[in-house]
């Protein structure tokens, strides 16, 4: 662990709204691209999250690529739509199709030497097996999993079958980007190059208050806020309501 009584070396601020964020993530998948990683997955949580509002201004980073960017949407009338509602886009527009055996079918014949990028739009664990099928074709040729939602227990099982997708898949996709709000006053980060960051509100201001370089679960969590409020203080859960730091990010 970064030690947490050090000023954080990242210069990189919470965003201030919804726009903000895309920006930063944006800037943040350019850099991972740039470094090489050709696996990557831009997170933001936010409640009635509107996707496709995000994936349009997303993908604007990318306009110089022209046509050798795909866009993979998890079903046919999506992709329709985005197609129509985006009409000075150079992009393809396709979709994961999951019915029946086509879920391992389709992403096969998507994939073309001339491609660049590919983004998938927000992936459930519905779609995972196209997902990963498209990640493992893809070769060279950058995948992007914008809000992807890939860990349903419900679908994707517990027990061996879901940690050997855990540990042969997702676990080879790298956060570039990651921002969720934990309850009012705390947030947990990922801003590529930087590594995770746990974040306290304090008289106002927001402060890193610790710095990991995996992930840190819940619990982690909240000893490094308890510490960081000090003994006499009551620690806060990260299980809390989102109340005012995520009005602040919505407006």
């Amino acid at each position: 662990m970064i030690d947490t009584n050090a000023p954080s070396t990242s210069m990189q601020q919470l965003p201030s709204s919804l726009e903000d964020a895309i920006v930063q993530a944006q800037a943040a998948t350019k850099s991972a691209l740039g470094a090489g990683y050709t696996k990557l997955s831009v997170e933001i949580f936010f409640p009635e999250l509107k996707i496709m509002p995000i994936a349009q201004q997303f993908c604007e980073a990318f306009t110089e690529w022209g046509d050798g960017v795909k866009l993979f949407f998890t079903d046919a009338g999506t992709a329709a739509w985005a197609k129509k509602n985006w009409p000075d886009s150079q992009f393809q527009f396709r979709s994961i199709d999951v019915a029946g055996s086509r879920q391992t079918t389709a992403a096969i014949e998507h994939v073309s030497t001339d491609d660049k990028l590919y983004i998938i739009v927000s992936p459930t664990a519905v779609e995972v097996g196209a997902v990963e099928q498209l990640c493992n074709q893809a070769g060279d040729v950058p995948v992007i999993l914008l809000v992807p939602r890939l860990e349903d227990v419900s679908i994707v099982g517990i027990g061996y079958a879901g940690r050997a997708l855990r540990e042969r898949f997702l676990s080879t996709i790298e956060p570039c980007y990651f921002l969720r709000p934990i309850e009012d006053q705390t947030a947990l980060t990922r801003f590529y190059p930087t590594p995770w960051q746990v974040w306290l509100e304090k008289d106002g201001t927001w402060q890193v208050i610790a710095e990991e370089l995996l992930k840190p679960d819940s619990e982690k969590i909240d000893n490094l806020v308890a510490a960081s409020l000090g003994t006499g203080q009551k620690k806060r859960s990260v299980f809390a309501e989102l109340q005012s730091f995520l009005s602040a990010l919505g407006r």
